[in-house]
């Protein structure tokens, strides 16, 4: 007597719940609408104007300023793009997972430079993109 074992049918399988989707795509939004400000702000406005405002860029390189506001619009666009299209939606858990490094990152350089009361907004931020890269790889994959 042969037994075969069958792969679990779809309905069989729980579906994450829509209110998840629906809180997932809001915080997408929400975070690629912050991300795309702050970098678009760090990749056009010249490095003085910004030192006024952000004192962490008196201890940068211009270019690596650059190169962060460059990295947190790749992953504002990232965040939705991939998965609003449908193109290549694994994308956008990993663009959630590199923006919460960029704000385990400007955590660090808060905490150094001893700047604490900046300490907030990477805290929240980056909580925010670590639920993204959680729930689009985990619990609420786009296929």
């Amino acid at each position: 007597m042969s037994t075969t074992a069958t792969a679990p049918s779809t309905a069989d399988t729980p579906r994450p719940s829509r209110g998840l989707h629906i809180a997932l795509w809001v915080v997408q939004g929400l975070l690629a609408r912050a991300f795309l400000g702050a970098g678009g702000m760090k990749l056009t406005a010249p490095i003085e104007e910004l030192a006024k405002n952000m004192s962490f860029i008196g201890h940068s390189a211009g270019a690596l300023v650059r190169f962060i506001g460059l990295s947190e619009v790749a992953g504002a666009l990232g965040l939705v793009l991939p998965a609003a299209t449908r193109i290549k939606p694994g994308l956008t858990p990993l663009a959630a997972a590199g923006l919460a490094v960029v704000m385990v990152l400007a955590f660090g350089t808060h905490l150094a430079l001893g700047e604490y009361a900046g300490l907030g907004a990477p805290v929240v931020l980056g909580g925010l993109a670590a639920f993204v890269a959680w729930g689009r790889w985990k619990k609420a994959p786009i296929a």
